[in-house]
């Protein structure tokens, strides 16, 4: 799947140039000159319609057409900050307990304040990154539908985009709620202003939308057995249902536990078709220098056989700022040796999360060396354990295949079954009450793995710390601690939360949202600011 999101023809950047073309109107002529390649004469054979759907791949993995820097596909934010991943880490990750950034970025230091503004510039490029998405899925499954109806994968590849535009939207639900521009492959490429989704800031009609789409795509997508590394599956799908109905109270603003039913319908399925298992003692070879843990985010981790979804990364042909490469270098220092990138000082973690662990917990990947576990000063990267979960080092201690620059080969673990697994319990809970015996016996199975002692019984503040001590790094924390409703008020405080140092202090609920940009509220009269900006 490298190869297949990082070749790119004329006919993927056609499908690109379409799909960023919506302020200019909709000129449907027939140009003069037979030479001139058209739509449907770029898309006129199998192999076409795939490198086509694969700059829908390539926007979620890198940022532009050329390389790292030179021709992006989001105007008006630095292009190394434009990566999909990147922005979506950030998001995720610096205003929670798990990440603090020091580096003096215009708009960056706030959000590990969680005292952003209306107009963050990095609130505002996910914005536009994840709709960019969502109109580059709407372009390929509007042109497959015009030119690609005799082709045998058609079906299939259309199923692709209509998974990767539900990931998008979800994630953009998950930052800016319900009153999103709805922007559908029906409503064609031209000046018009789109309707929001919703009139409320929580409410079902995106979120019903991305429901039925990945319902749709589960039907023709493959299984994951047999797809490519990257490649959307039947898997990648219910995982992301999944998150969509264990998350629902909040997006759609009340209780259902039907949702909760359909969400343990999702994982169990999962778990139970046998595609994936965790990495353990049984996958360990002579030649190894990590952990089985730490094969999951290491530089060939396209080998794990837990990962159930991944954005794929090539330090070689896929070069990105964003990415795996943003998560490895920002949290690299003096450590460089032993991390395979560049040193970049920037990201590490608080005291908060790092206390979470027990001393013997495999999963508790720090550097210490130099570094204060206590943070009095935001701007110093040695104030904040250094992160080292996530390296640029294969399985037997080598570097990446880019061993000679800062580029990363990691590939973005999306979905892991590990996460399946404490989903799967955290549901038990939220239905019945408690945990189920099989629940129970994969929890114990992530700590086992992790040198920890089985515990036999859990609650909800249980599966939240245990979310943290497996998937930090993982771009899930902001999402969980709304959910578990630990995020904003003073119930429970980390370093610089509300911009105090150096335990924290209390938020304003508005800021479980992110705000529409001002930018698109000026430029459509349709759309409304959410609440408290």
């Amino acid at each position: 799947m490298k190869s297949y999101i990082k070749n790119m023809s004329r006919a993927a950047m056609l499908i690109a140039a379409m799909a960023t073309t919506s302020c200019v109107g909709d000129l449907d002529v027939t140009p003069i000159d037979p030479d001139v390649n058209t739509v449907d004469k770029a898309l006129n054979s199998p192999e076409a319609m795939a490198q086509a759907l694969s700059k829908v791949y390539a926007g979620f993995a890198v940022t532009g057409n050329v390389g790292p820097a030179g021709s992006g596909d989001v105007a008006g934010v630095d292009e190394g900050e434009s990566s999909y991943w990147r922005l979506w880490f950030v998001a995720q990750e610096f205003p929670t307990d798990e990440a603090v950034n020091g580096w003096g970025d215009k708009d960056l230091p706030t959000l590990s304040q969680v005292s952003w503004t209306a107009d963050n510039s990095f609130t505002r490029a996910f914005y536009y990154r994840s709709l960019y998405q969502v109109t580059l899925a709407n372009e390929f499954i509007r042109q497959a539908a015009a030119y690609g109806t005799e082709y045998a994968d058609t079906d299939r590849q259309v199923g692709e985009a209509r998974f990767l535009r539900a990931l998008a939207y979800y994630h953009a639900l998950d930052m800016f709620g319900n009153k999103l521009p709805n922007i559908e492959e029906d409503k064609g490429v031209g000046a018009w202003l789109p309707q929001p989704w919703g009139q409320s800031e929580r409410g079902p009609e995106l979120f019903d939308f991305i429901e039925s789409e990945l319902m749709a795509a589960i039907e023709v997508l493959p299984a994951a057995a047999e797809a490519f590394v990257g490649q959307a599956n039947k898997d990648a799908a219910k995982m992301t249902l999944a998150k969509l109905y264990l998350n629902h109270a909040v997006y759609r603003g009340q209780e259902d536990v039907a949702y909760y039913q359909k969400g343990k319908t999702m994982v169990d399925e999962v778990i139970a078709n046998g595609s994936f298992d965790l990495m353990d003692a049984d996958d360990v070879a002579g030649t190894d220098a990590y952990s089985p843990y730490e094969f999951n985010f290491l530089a060939d981790n396209h080998t794990s056989n837990e990962i159930i979804f991944a954005i794929s990364q090539d330090g070689n042909y896929s070069r990105t700022y964003g990415g795996t490469t943003f998560i490895v270098n920002a949290a690299t220092g003096a450590n460089k040796d032993n991390m395979g990138g560049g040193a970049w000082y920037g990201t590490r973690t608080t005291k908060a999360l790092v206390n979470l662990f027990e001393a013997d917990d495999a999963r508790a990947l720090w550097f210490t060396d130099g570094h204060n576990l206590e943070i009095t000063d935001q701007s110093l990267f040695t104030e904040g354990y250094a992160v080292t979960k996530f390296k640029n080092m294969k399985r037997d201690g080598s570097k990446g295949d880019n061993a000679s620059s800062e580029f990363v080969d990691t590939d973005v673990p999306v979905y892991r079954l590990a996460d399946a697994y404490l989903m799967a319990a955290e549901l038990d809970i939220r239905i019945n009450g408690s945990v189920s015996a099989t629940s129970l016996d994969m929890v114990n199975e992530l700590r086992t793995r992790a040198g920890v002692g089985a515990v036999t019984s859990i609650d909800l503040d249980f599966i939240l710390d245990e979310r943290a001590r497996e998937l930090y790094w993982e771009a899930h924390r902001r999402t969980d601690l709304i959910r578990f409703g630990k995020f904003t008020g003073g119930d429970y405080v980390w370093p610089l939360k509300g911009n105090s140092l150096p335990d924290g202090g209390s938020i304003s609920a508005h800021y479980e949202l992110m705000p529409i940009p001002p930018s698109d509220l000026n430029a459509n009269p349709n759309l409304s600011q959410n609440a408290g900006y």
